[in-house]
């Protein structure tokens, strides 16, 4: 697991985190491995997170697309313009990847109904669950619970802080299809939570 391999990697945020990429990504490009696994090092972590988050219940399929993410990374790390800073680049390059699993997945229907599946077997769906703390579904959970689509929209929008006009455009849905997402995730996401009056 992604968590496991990173976990003994030091922290190497500086101050200028910034400036720390802009000569990292130099001595990438020039071809300096030791610089793009600093890199890796220093990122790794924010981008699993996205991915795992977009992708749901699917923990291993979250490490290998964020390896896949760092593979696309270093291959189109040449044409990275520095016109955004790295981390930008870089976590836009992980979402892409992981709304192109998404769209994958929509020819795999079953997919979806596995993910409520396990969501009922967790006691997520059970009326007393939200009176509990040891049965109380955290976040996490609840947003990874979420159908696929209804996910993306809502970790675009409320956590990655997209537009309804990226991710329409990056889910190909029409904009107004973006916020009745976003309206039904964000209705799941209460009534799983107990926060339903």
């Amino acid at each position: 697991m992604l968590t496991a391999m990173t976990a003994w990697l030091p922290d190497t945020t500086s101050a200028e985190p910034g400036a720390e990429d802009r000569a990292l990504v130099q001595d990438a490009v020039a071809g300096d491995v030791t610089a793009f696994e600093r890199l890796y090092r220093r990122h790794a972590g924010r981008v699993h997170g996205v991915i795992s988050r977009l992708v749901g219940r699917h923990g291993d399929r979250a490490d290998d697309l964020t390896q896949e993410a760092f593979v696309r990374a270093w291959q189109q790390l040449p044409s990275f313009r520095h016109e955004s800073a790295f981390s930008t680049w870089l976590h836009r390059l992980a979402v892409n990847t992981a709304l192109m699993e998404l769209r994958s997945r929509r020819s795999r229907p079953q997919e979806e109904s596995d993910e409520l599946l396990e969501f009922h077997e967790v006691g997520g769906s059970g009326s007393d669950s939200h009176h509990s703390p040891a049965l109380k579904m955290d976040l996490g959970r609840a947003v990874a619970s979420l159908p696929p689509r209804a996910r993306a929209v809502l970790v675009l929008f409320d956590i990655e802080g997209w537009t309804h006009e990226e991710i329409s455009a990056s889910l190909g849905m029409a904009v107004g299809s973006s916020k009745a997402q976003l309206h039904r995730a964000r209705q799941l996401l209460r009534t799983r939570l107990g926060d339903t009056p």
